[in-house]
């Protein structure tokens, strides 16, 4: 079958036509791919910032075909569902989940292993190329909105400055995240970019305000940072109001000072990961209602899953890349 394969860390992607399909193991099955996102964590993988088994398919925002279901989306995160996390539904964040694409073979291929028919939710008339992108763009962004919408509305009934939300880089995710917050909350929406373009992007998505990554965005009740470098990070901490939430998604390696007099008071500082099965069903039900949080995609062939990576390296997308299978 074709497939775009990692063999190692620092090498082009490979493309091949006879690639070995997948294995059924027990309790498993296979899907057909339809589409698959191409995102900053494949990268990731290339670049031997995870401890992926190589040579591997890469891919975890897959729409496909079940053969009962239909045209369906894949929940890519495996937990062992037998911790604590997995019982509460929580499998992405599971100690020892497997991720689809990131250490097992993904959806840069026609077919691809799933271990259960569960982690497999019936798109339901969304396009399976625009949508591909939620399963983990979309779905990360989602799940990081989702921690401060309390903080958001407990501002909004409360007195004194009203509701604000920060969101520091404008890219995929970004813009995803002002959106949900633009339709979940009445907040006021900030997006801080260096890239005028990217900016101008987030005005037209809805954000009230862009300023660029040296300027004063003013302070907010939920600060998201979806780059989480040292500079960013320190700006997520000097701008949280006090009670405020600071989520940090981006995986740049980041860190500040933390301690009392070093935040302010009662500010909470979290990770976020991913996003839970359940709340990939809750977007899915989003975008068949507000089609506007479906992004523009660009639509390229699996043969040019090599020339897809140096694009998303160089900032060269407007929107999301997804590869078709069949191309």
């Amino acid at each position: 079958m074709r497939a775009a394969v990692c063999d190692r860390v620092g090498g082009d992607l490979r493309f091949t036509l006879d690639h070995p399909e997948p294995v059924s193991e027990s309790g498993g099955l296979t899907i057909g791919v339809t589409a698959c996102g191409v995102c900053h964590s494949d990268l990731h993988v290339v670049d031997g910032d995870f401890p992926s088994p190589l040579p591997m398919v890469l891919g975890h925002e897959v729409t496909g075909v079940h053969e009962r279901l239909g045209p369906v989306m894949l929940y890519a995160p495996w937990g062992c569902r037998s911790c604590a996390q997995c019982a509460e539904g929580l499998e992405q964040i599971c100690p020892d989940a497997t991720e689809a694409g990131l250490f097992a073979d993904g959806g840069y291929a026609e077919r691809m292993w799933v271990p259960d028919e569960r982690y497999l939710s019936p798109l339901d008339g969304l396009d399976p190329f625009t949508a591909a992108p939620l399963a983990c763009g979309g779905l990360t962004a989602y799940r990081a909105v989702g921690h401060g919408l309390s903080v958001l509305r407990d501002r909004a009934a409360g007195r004194g400055e009203p509701p604000r939300a920060l969101v520091i880089g404008a890219g995929g995710l970004g813009q995803y995240a002002i959106r949900y917050l633009r339709l979940l909350t009445d907040a006021e929406v900030v997006a801080v970019d260096s890239s005028p373009a990217k900016q101008a992007i987030a005005i037209e998505l809805g954000a009230q305000a862009a300023c660029g990554a040296n300027d004063d965005p003013g302070t907010a009740d939920l600060v998201l940072d979806f780059l989480g470098a040292d500079s960013t990070m320190a700006l997520a901490a000097a701008s949280v109001r006090r009670r405020g939430l600071v989520a940090v998604v981006g995986l740049f390696g980041g860190r500040i000072p933390f301690g009392l007099g070093a935040v302010p008071h009662e500010a909470r500082f979290l990770s976020s990961f991913w996003g839970s099965r359940s709340q990939m069903d809750e977007l899915l039900d989003l975008a068949r209602n507000e089609p506007t949080i479906l992004h523009a995609v660009e639509v390229a062939g699996l043969s040019e899953a090599q020339a897809a990576h140096d694009r998303l390296r160089a900032g060269d997308v407007q929107g999301r890349l997804v590869l078709d299978p069949t191309q």
